[in-house]
């Protein structure tokens, strides 16, 4: 299991399940987080041997980013790493049983969501890092969802049957 944790805002930026994970495995989803969130100034981890592969190093090297590695043994030099990965055993790992890797990418991937939108953290003041961006009508059964007009597909005809390009996406 590989986790992404933003120092700063406390928010996971990704959980990776997989059997075994290589340097490409790291890279790959480096490289998805900082798509989304561009690149960090430094990359904190441990010295496994899939974070300090040569492979990897140079990719980092490439985007600008720094590597900090912390001493071996010193599991207080990644905190809050290790804070998360304390709340991910309590609140997940240890009370569940997975049948797939399927089902367990499938049940981090909502707990990660869900430590990101709902679940308070005491160092954010019990705030959630990244609070849900939808507003949710809670009056009938599980919530509506407010819309909001949004751009027509490319690929959507209108009631013509042209199909309507636009001229500029700002």
């Amino acid at each position: 299991m590989l986790n992404l944790i933003d120092e700063y805002s406390r928010e996971c930026l990704a959980i990776r399940v997989a059997r075994r994970l290589n340097s490409n495995d790291v890279i790959n989803t480096l490289s998805d987080a900082m798509i989304l969130h561009g690149v960090p100034e430094h990359i904190r981890s441990d010295n496994g041997p899939e974070l300090v592969a040569r492979n990897l190093r140079q990719w980092l090297q490439a985007t600008g980013a720094k590597t900090l590695y912390i001493e071996p043994g010193s599991p207080w030099e990644n905190g809050y790493f290790e804070s998360f990965n304390s709340k991910l055993r309590d609140e997940l790992l240890n009370g569940e049983i997975f049948y797939s890797l399927k089902e367990a990418q499938i049940l981090c991937e909502r707990w990660r969501v869900h430590d990101n939108t709902i679940r308070p953290h005491s160092s954010l003041g019990y705030r959630p890092p990244a609070p849900e961006a939808w507003l949710i009508n809670k009056n009938k059964g599980h919530g509506e969802v407010e819309s909001k007009v949004r751009f027509p597909l490319l690929h959507t005809p209108d009631c013509d049957g042209k199909i309507n390009k636009p001229v500029a996406l700002h």
